[in-house]
């Protein structure tokens, strides 16, 4: 059982006449996950005290105390020395009792006109910020590496598939652009999470407002948030901008599993297209010739983590009634796994991007096969007047023909294509090319070395 001073030692203690129970006190408590919240309590208490200093409330000796009592907490757990206690629940509990006990009366003040349901609600969204700052700089990294790596091979011929068929010829610098495209959007994404994150909470008390003359607009300056809560039972009972980072971290974490499915695909011996770095795979504990991409292997399964948590937090969330339950305690742990996995897979994927060994003639190989110019064959027909459905029939026949006779489109000879229509002439050759099949796709956004160079060129100045 605890003890009566550990009871004078909770915040609601009076009410209560008898101690938590010890089992509770586990089930209950936050602070052995929530204490990487300190540094931003810390920055929402002292932002609090100084407005209710500003505003009258407190007297200038209380923040000045409050004030040195907190640089002390603050080198305590710099130095790993804070004492942090399982009874006082949470971070916010433990913070504020060692508070008091360094600075007496002044350190019970600091709760003047807020809740630790706006206290939390304002931990949160200031760690977020900070969080989803950090994972657009990792962003940013693996879209550099990605950039670097695809205007190294710009004109590195590869087969490009639908359904896993060679389909069509593309240049790997080409296909490493479109997962730069992809992480733009979650950047994008992120950005637009930080802009609904980025508003104070703290104010709303515990449900209701307050009545002391908080000055709401000075703690938001004071903590960089660009506007204010404007409903205080909606700014402590939602988590949805949280929810809204998670998905977002879940769509990252999807291109990141696609994107390592294809590195997985790779670098087996069926495809023999690259090789990843040592650092980064494993051997096998029984077959020494083994060399597993372990990293991308697992990053593909700790998507699975990721968008579970999203879907935790969705459930958490739908069927609380306004305001404040204790339901939110379980909005922490997924969040903060979710954004160390992502902070994590996003600084690991970055380095590993940049050390891919290419083997370019692998992959032209491999390009060779599937008649992957046939489309090309159909629109030069095209350009000698058939109509597109009549040039896409007479190649269908001429593939038939090949696979039958087990060869491909672009080893037929000109006498050979000329069979399959009058039209044919001897610039069929060029067409029939892996090459002049990219060099064809001058488009915007087409494979052609040219277009990939302008995208990298136009991507570097954004």
């Amino acid at each position: 059982m605890s003890s009566s001073l550990d009871r004078k030692q909770q915040a609601w203690s009076a009410l209560f006449s008898e101690p938590v129970d010890q089992l509770v006190q586990r089930y209950t408590a936050s602070v052995g996950f929530d204490k990487r919240l300190a540094p931003f309590d810390i920055m929402g208490s002292l932002a609090h005290a100084r407005m209710l200093a500003a505003q009258g409330i407190i007297n200038a000796q209380d923040l000045a105390d409050i004030e040195r009592g907190m640089l002390q907490i603050e080198q305590e757990l710099a130095a790993g020395a804070f004492a942090w206690k399982l009874e006082l629940e949470d971070v916010h509990l433990n913070i504020e009792a060692r508070l008091t006990q360094l600075v007496g009366d002044a350190g019970k003040r600091l709760h003047t006109g807020r809740s630790r349901n706006d206290q939390v609600a304002t931990d949160i969204r200031l760690w977020l910020r900070a969080t989803i700052d950090s994972i657009q700089d990792r962003l940013g990294a693996l879209r550099e590496a990605l950039l670097d790596v695809a205007e190294a091979h710009a004109d590195t011929i590869m087969p490009g598939f639908t359904h896993l068929q060679v389909a069509q010829p593309v240049t790997f610098g080409h296909h490493l652009l479109a997962y730069v495209e992809m992480f733009g959007r979650d950047a994008e994404r992120m950005t637009d999470c930080r802009r609904r994150t980025n508003r104070l909470p703290l104010g709303a008390a515990a449900l209701a407002g307050t009545s002391y003359p908080l000055d709401r607009d000075m703690v938001a300056r004071a903590l960089g948030f660009d506007s204010i809560c404007a409903n205080s039972l909606d700014a402590v009972s939602d988590r949805d901008f949280a929810i809204e980072f998670c998905a977002a971290a879940s769509l990252i974490m999807v291109h990141i599993s696609r994107l390592s499915e294809e590195l997985i695909l790779w670098m087996s011996q069926a495809y023999g297209f690259i090789t990843l770095p040592d650092r980064y795979c494993t051997g096998s504990s029984i077959m020494p010739q083994k060399k597993n991409p372990d990293v991308p292997e697992l990053a593909r399964g700790k998507t699975g983590r990721v968008v579970g948590h999203l879907q935790a937090l969705l459930m958490l969330m739908k069927g609380q009634p306004l305001a404040y339950n204790k339901d939110n305690q379980e909005d922490k742990e997924p969040l903060f796994d979710t954004a160390d996995t992502i902070l994590d897979t996003l600084t690991l994927f970055a380095d590993m991007v940049r050390g891919i060994e290419v083997n370019a003639p692998a992959m032209e190989v491999a390009a060779r096969k599937g008649h992957a110019t046939a489309t090309d064959l159909a629109d030069y027909l095209v350009k000698k007047g058939l109509a597109f459905r009549d040039a896409h029939e007479v190649v269908a026949r001429a593939v038939r023909a090949c696979a039958e006779s087990g060869r491909d489109l672009s080893a037929l000879s000109l006498d050979a294509l000329r069979e399959m229509h009058p039209a044919v002439g001897p610039d069929v050759c060029d067409v029939l090319t892996l090459r002049g099949s990219a060099d064809s796709r001058q488009v915007i956004g087409g494979t052609a070395p040219s277009q990939v160079r302008a995208r990298i060129a136009a991507l570097r100045q954004c």
